[in-house]
């Protein structure tokens, strides 16, 4: 995809309308054409055992105030979608990430968050199944890849935790957690291009990343 395509994508998923997921054939003409399943992932140990006040979509203005990041900015946007591309809307999408120096919500070793980062945000899709949240590019931690922690939960489905990845990363092709996906396409799949945004926000990134309910085929 061309950043120009992506750039529009963006802004048309600001507006609840992008479909930014992508088909591919799987062996097996039950799998034929149907959308890559985002892979399922490990929690990890940094799920908030108390979700903050704040806690919607905007992760940098917390109770109204809005903060130096210390990251930039990024836009992170995208639909719910089944196997066959349809809209699951009306689902329940948490985010969790840690601050820009690297320090989660629930920190144990006495470093506390950024107060002006929420470290936690969650919202529903709309009826096209989109949804989106403004956050900071991630960081790396602890030897871990830059990533971005998310939950999806919803009427009819188990709830799904994953992770996204940034294109381009060096740490990528060593993070114990990325790798564990064996199956090609589905690794691809939560790694997203953080790319310049500066028609949603001056200065700021933005990030497509469609999620797929399903199970991925070999893993």
């Amino acid at each position: 995809m061309t950043a120009d395509v992506q750039r529009r994508t963006f802004l048309q998923g600001l507006g609840g309308s992008a479909l930014l997921g992508t088909s591919l054939s799987l062996p097996g003409s039950a799998w034929a054409n149907w959308l890559v399943p985002t892979p399922a992932q490990t929690e990890g140990p940094f799920y908030p055992a108390r979700l903050p006040l704040d806690r919607d979509n905007d992760l940098l203005r917390v109770a109204g105030a809005e903060a130096d990041p210390g990251s930039p900015v990024a836009h992170v946007m995208g639909r719910l979608l089944d196997r066959n591309g349809r809209a699951i809307p009306k689902a329940r999408i948490e985010i969790w990430q840690c601050d820009a120096q690297g320090v989660y919500l629930d920190a144990t070793g006495g470093t506390a968050l950024d107060s002006g980062f929420q470290g936690y945000g969650a919202t529903e899709t709309d009826d096209e199944g989109a949804y989106r949240f403004r956050t900071i590019r991630p960081v790396p931690y602890g030897g871990r890849t830059p990533h971005i922690h998310f939950a999806v939960s919803g009427a009819g489905f188990s709830r799904l935790v994953t992770q996204l990845y940034v294109a381009g990363e060096a740490g990528n092709a060593r993070d114990f957690v990325l790798n564990r996906i064996r199956h090609e396409k589905a690794r691809q799949a939560v790694i997203a291009d953080f790319e310049p945004a500066g028609e949603i926000e001056p200065g700021a990134l933005a990030a497509s990343f469609d999620i797929v309910l399903g199970e991925t085929p070999g893993e």
